[in-house]
């Protein structure tokens, strides 16, 4: 038996990610920049144990089958091969906020789950390896590797099989920077981020320019970034936040809800009054507002009345964390 657990932070992408490329090996289309969140987190075990007879996966006490089963099983069975064994796994994995929803809980637990996978299975790999190994199952759990502000660029135009792993931006306090999760339902959204994707490359007329356009939005902000100018990053978040979800719902992609767009116009008052506040979704209907510490209370106040709880974040400097016989990495 070989044990191992990580924890990783769940990262929200200010320069949005959508769109894979054609081929084969989950290849991004477009670059992103993201941050990660010290308050959203997710704890995985692995054990791999030879009594076993298949792999097991267990999501917050619940046991898994079909697709969310299937996709824990390949990243497994990317470490089987490298460490030259068929021994099967039993994998348990917690998220303190909810799954599935739209919150980059697939981030954050592929991120936990190819650290403890790699350390449970003795393999010397370096951050950027397990980077790349995480986003062969979720482009976005490559940026949870590390903390702070991080940067996962396109795949190549041409099918290949490289590896392409995140690379660290910016410190977590390069910016004066909150985030306000607001959760406006704790159901399962209703179609996965995957899906959605290529319903989106097959049938918006407004893929192109997504395409075209958010290539430019990443390298604006990283400049911003390194400018640590916070109101040009933040607006520019919400801006390819926009660009995005415009070019799904062109395809009959609509995550927002009546909340979500409550929420949505309470931010746009807030900046009427002169308060620097700025909306970002992912793929779900939960708004992430940015402000500046000097103005949490004030804009929290404002938003609680719209959704069911409210989760204020910091960006962590905290990257993977991985525990085994060894103890922490």
């Amino acid at each position: 038996m070989r044990k191992a657990t990580a924890m990783a932070n769940a990262n929200i992408a200010l320069a949005k990610y959508w769109g894979k490329r054609a081929y084969a090996g989950n290849y991004p289309a477009v670059p992103s920049l993201s941050v990660a969140l010290d308050a959203l987190e997710t704890t995985t075990t692995v054990l791999f144990d030879e009594s076993l007879s298949c792999d097991q996966f267990a999501l917050d006490g619940v046991e898994q089958n079909g697709k969310t089963l299937d996709r824990v099983v390949a990243l497994l069975d990317r470490v089987r091969v490298a460490m030259a064994s068929p021994c099967f796994a039993r994998v348990e994995s917690a998220n303190n906020f909810p799954t599935a929803s739209g919150l980059a809980s697939s981030a954050s637990g592929f991120a936990a789950l190819a650290g403890a996978a790699v350390r449970a299975a003795g393999l010397d790999y370096d951050l950027s390896r397990v980077s790349d190994l995480a986003r062969r199952s979720s482009a976005s759990a490559a940026r949870s590797i590390y903390g702070g502000y991080v940067s996962l660029l396109a795949g190549p135009k041409e099918a290949t099989d490289v590896v392409l792993a995140a690379e660290p931006v910016a410190a977590h306090d390069a910016l004066d920077l909150r985030v306000l999760v607001c959760v406006v339902t704790e159901a399962k959204k209703s179609i996965g981020s995957t899906d959605a994707m290529r319903r989106t490359a097959a049938e918006s007329p407004f893929y192109a320019a997504w395409l075209a356009v958010a290539p430019m939005q990443y390298a604006s902000m990283r400049e911003s970034l390194m400018r640590r100018d916070f109101e040009d990053v933040a607006s520019r978040a919400e801006a390819s936040a926009l660009a995005m979800h415009a070019s799904a719902f062109a395809a009959g992609i609509v995550y927002g809800s009546e909340a979500t767009f409550a929420l949505m116009t309470k931010v746009r008052e807030l900046r009427a009054r002169g308060v620097a506040a700025f909306a970002t979704m992912d793929a779900g209907p939960h708004v992430k507002v940015l402000v500046q510490t000097l103005d949490v209370s004030r804009v929290r106040a404002e938003l609680e009345g719209s959704a069911i709880r409210v989760i204020e974040a910091a960006p962590s400097s905290d990257g993977v964390r991985v525990y085994g016989p060894e103890g922490a990495r």
